[in-house]
């Protein structure tokens, strides 16, 4: 909870020194800066109504209107006021409801629980790159912080990547490698997709296992990820292709 708190602060931040609340936000086509501020503010809302709510087959009716009417104040100190209380809702229903609490969430459950430490750790990532995103907005763009990046490409694999729907291609696997030291294997079959932790490659190491490797930073594999950067940016091994059919992929719910 310590980290959404700090990356919500750190937006908050961004929102305050952007020199327009109307600036566009380039990785986020048609958005501008406020509509931003209330994805990522009505986020933390929806969210703790979810966790709020217990075990449930869908998030709460309730939940889902409020998000759709939500109205926010136009004056920045109005609205930074409103973000900031955003955020303590959704950590006194953190709090509250404990880490191990069951509740809805759209992942697939398979690598990632759907409770409401699971949701914590994804908000963590949410307000991480939509920090990002908003200081590309105000034309001043930071690295994603290295503890948060680490944590980001795993959690990115666990929550948006795996699941049961067969892999409607050849079998094959992706290794991840961040400059800092730590790597991941996602395989991708007909059982799906799951991701494991997986020893850094020593210099100059390849593996035959895998139809891909995607090489850089923690902070950069996860902006690529969360389509913020593309491959081109990075070091890509082995047939790059590949990497074009995961991103294409939609398995079923």
């Amino acid at each position: 909870m310590q980290l959404i708190d700090e990356r919500s602060a750190a937006f908050r931040v961004a929102v305050a020194d952007a020199p327009d609340l109307d600036a566009p936000v380039p990785t986020c086509p048609g958005w501008t800066l406020f509509d931003l501020v209330k994805h990522l503010g009505g986020g933390d809302r929806f969210w703790a109504a979810i966790v709020g709510a217990g075990p449930a087959d869908a998030p709460p009716a309730g939940a889902v209107a409020a998000r759709a009417a939500l109205e926010l104040p136009r004056e920045r100190e109005a609205l930074l006021a409103w973000l900031a209380a955003s955020t303590e809702i959704l950590l006194n229903a953190l709090r509250e409801a404990g880490p191990d609490a069951d509740c809805w969430a759209w992942w697939s459950g398979l690598q990632t629980p759907r409770t409401s430490g699971g949701v914590a750790r994804h908000r963590v990532q949410e307000s991480a790159v939509h920090t990002y995103d908003a200081r590309l907005a105000a034309g001043a763009p930071q690295p994603l912080p290295t503890e948060v990046a680490l944590d980001g490409v795993e959690e990115f694999l666990f929550t948006c990547v795996a699941t049961p729907s067969a892999w409607p291609h050849e079998p094959t696997a992706f290794d991840l490698h961040a400059a800092e030291g730590r790597s991941w294997r996602l395989t991708v079959d007909g059982d799906g997709a799951r991701s494991t932790r997986i020893p850094a490659p020593a210099a100059g190491e390849a593996s035959d296992a895998v139809g891909a490797s995607v090489h850089g930073t923690a902070g950069e594999l996860v902006l690529y990820l969360y389509d913020r950067i593309q491959a081109g940016s990075l070091r890509v091994d082995g047939d790059a292709g590949l990497l074009d059919l995961l991103r294409a992929w939609e398995p079923e719910a």
